[in-house]
């Protein structure tokens, strides 16, 4: 009688292993088996971490094993089980993986396939093509689109994070208690004595230090010391934790009417300040999304406020960017004068306040929440909605959407609800966080999510014109090696154009991105469908670069950036200066936030720029959905690129004050999962 050897491996996150019975059936081109009881006498089956074996014999020559069955039954308690793969040996010696890494929860089935990857052409048998279409049923029942605010890109249809499949929930829902991580930051910060000190400003600048040198690096440190200058301003905009913004001026805006006269001393080529813009020596960040943006009103006793600054840069003789001229709201009027260098130290001080305000803003709601968050959100709802886990690009894109689902489902919950976290500090809480997204919609391209079209739009492309652009250089870098890999991945399974225009899955996993996530909207530039093989490179690109390098580049500096209030204040006090020559620094602490509000911005900033325990980083794939060899020899191809951008980067960053490395892909997450 013929006997296989099972070997069921089981995961080793927490609570993974199971005490209930767990049966297998084997299905194969010739006969299936009986249902076979997985169990060793005086043996304790299923720990976490275990990889069992077990010998199954049955009444039949079973041929080609095609699929593999696997049922849970209760023991004692409902108990789930987290199944990383089974391996079969059969009678002729061959071995067959069948890749799981799934929780099977109660009374529970799954049925696997073996670990080849397969488009939906490929499978000509019916009991194939029929696994194929029901998992798609399944899942399409479980992952439902849902708006959450009128405008918002679709997200997963659940109001908390225990209502989401047991697959894409955290393993410890505990580990991202928004509530309980920020509690933990100020307590590990030893702050929480004035965490609920609202309403009491601090001194002067200096008592900031009082929430700020328990906890302390070097690039926190080197803005608490030179926060005030205008070259460590200009610095932010290129390699802060929002250098998406600025963009050089081809022609200076109307409703800026700044001229040569006003800020000749800043201009050092002997120019007019047109000459400069036709150099291409000036450049420009406007807020104008803010103009109109309701403040936050949740606290009657804290009146809060907001601006729409616009900024004009200079690039100097030793190419670093200087602020020339700020506007605090974006109609010109005797009551919104322009800023300048030459200005009192106070005046131009409080202005340039309002502008890292004004961009903290647009960061954590935009370029934050929206461009990395809820766009990957979306990329991880389309595909387990329309692809298989037996098709290449679910196998590719998997580890890349890994607890996205769960951490914006949490904060949808906890932190972006109304009355949630955002509310406790922010000025564009209560309701203004949604006025933004809402308006940034219609700014979100496919084009601006492609990092080298993204950056050639704001004209920021020429590494001889702008030297010290970081983000760009090593964003350039990582683009093109994952570039690379998707092309790679992208040529093992389809040998022509035509093969990916036929592949009905690819192309319903590309118009659910468009119609649900984009809403539909052809202004977007989203494709509908895609043609070509180098157009699907392309697109595996953004949704990989998205949720690894573009949410590293804007998530993890925060603390280092934004952990000295002054810097980048959550909330103003005071509405912006309508005068100059008023400004006192008293005014200035003021209208800087609150002991309490600075605490939990503390908090918030602390929490966000933690890895997650068991972090795995960029070209790190330890679940092995992928099986054949040119996969994997394409991963260790990626591997080594990124290994040698790392040793680059980490070379260009020796000696340097301000070293950037948010870029390297040794600190790059593989998804959004925090």
């Amino acid at each position: 009688m013929p006997s296989y050897t099972v070997t069921v491996a089981t995961g080793s996150q927490w609570f993974a292993g199971t005490d209930d019975y767990i049966y297998l059936s084997l299905v194969g081109s010739a006969g299936c088996s009986e249902k076979h009881l997985l169990d060793k006498p005086f043996y304790n089956d299923f720990e976490r971490g275990a990889v069992d074996s077990y010998d199954v014999t049955v009444d039949d020559e079973l041929g080609d094993i095609q699929l593999v069955k696997i049922e849970k039954r209760k023991y004692w308690l409902h108990d789930d089980w987290y199944l990383k793969y089974i391996t079969l040996k059969t009678p002729y010696g061959d071995y067959v993986e069948f890749p799981c890494y799934r929780w099977i929860t109660g009374e529970g089935e799954i049925i696997l396939r073996d670990g080849r990857a397969k488009l939906a052409r490929d499978d000509q048998i019916h009991i194939l093509k029929q696994h194929r279409c029901k998992e798609l049923e399944t899942r399409q029942k479980q992952y439902r689109w849902m708006e959450w605010n009128p405008g918002f890109p679709l997200s997963i249809d659940a109001k908390c994070h225990r209502d989401l499949p047991r697959d894409i929930q955290f393993d410890s829902e505990k580990g991202v208690d928004f509530v309980l991580n920020y509690s933990k930051a100020m307590e590990n910060l030893f702050i929480n004595r004035f965490m609920h000190m609202f309403q009491s400003s601090w001194s002067d600048f200096a008592d900031f230090e009082k929430i700020f040198v328990k906890i302390s690096n070097t690039i926190s440190e080197r803005v608490m010391n030179h926060w005030q200058e205008d070259l460590m301003f200009g610095y932010q905009f290129l390699n802060g934790c929002n250098p998406v913004l600025i963009q050089r001026c081809t022609k200076l805006p109307e409703k800026l009417p700044v001229t040569t006269e006003m800020v000749e001393c800043s201009l050092e080529r002997q120019l007019t300040l047109e000459q400069e813009v036709e150099q291409g020596n000036i450049f420009i960040v406007d807020f104008e999304l803010l103009d109109g943006v309701d403040a936050n009103r949740t606290d009657p006793c804290t009146l809060q406020f907001l601006a729409a600054p616009i900024c004009l840069l200079y690039k100097n003789l030793a190419n670093k960017m200087v602020p020339i001229a700020i506007q605090l709201n974006q109609v010109p009027g005797e009551e919104n004068p322009i800023f300048l260098p030459s200005d009192a130290k106070y005046d131009w001080l409080l202005a340039k306040i309002w502008v890292r305000s004004s961009d903290f803003h647009v960061h954590q709601t935009v370029t934050h929440l929206l461009r990395t968050h809820l766009v990957s959100e979306v990329f991880g709802i389309a595909m387990y909605r329309q692809l298989p886990a037996v098709h290449p690009i679910f196998k590719l894109l998997v580890a890349h959407v890994r607890f996205t689902i769960a951490i914006n489902t949490k904060a949808r919950e906890q932190l972006i609800c109304e009355f949630g976290l955002f509310d406790k500090a922010n000025a564009t809480g209560g309701g203004g966080h949604v006025q933004m997204v809402q308006r940034a919609m219609q700014d979100l391209t496919y084009a601006s999510l492609c990092f080298p079209e993204a950056i050639k739009a704001r004209g920021m492309d020429s590494t001889q014109d702008i030297p010290y652009y970081f983000y760009r250089d090593d964003g350039l870098l990582v683009w093109e090696a994952i570039r690379t890999f998707t092309a790679d991945v992208v040529g093992i399974y389809y040998e022509s154009d035509q093969v990916v225009a036929d592949d009905p899955e690819l192309q319903d996993f590309v118009n659910d991105v468009y119609v649900y996530g984009m809403r539909g909207k052809k202004a977007s530039g989203f494709p509908k469908s895609i043609k070509t093989r180098d157009k699907l490179s392309e697109y595996l690109t953004v949704v990989i670069f998205t949720a690894s390098a573009q949410h590293a580049a804007v998530n993890f500096g925060q603390y280092d950036w934004c952990s000295w209030i002054p810097n980048a204040p959550p909330t103003m006090r005071a509405p912006p200066p309508t005068a100059k020559g008023v400004v006192t620094i008293e005014q200035i602490v003021d209208t800087l936030p609150d002991r309490g509000r600075s605490c939990w911005h503390l908090g918030a900033v602390w929490a966000l720029s933690q890895f997650q325990e068991n972090e795995l980083f960029l070209g790190m794939y330890p679940e092995e959905h992928f099986i054949e060899k040119p996969v994997k020899e394409a991963m260790a191809r990626f591997r080594k690129n990124l290994d040698t951008i790392v040793s680059v980067i980490a070379e260009r960053n020796k000696n340097k004050k301000l070293p950037y490395y948010y870029l390297s892909p040794d600190r790059i997450p593989n998804s959004v999962a925090i």
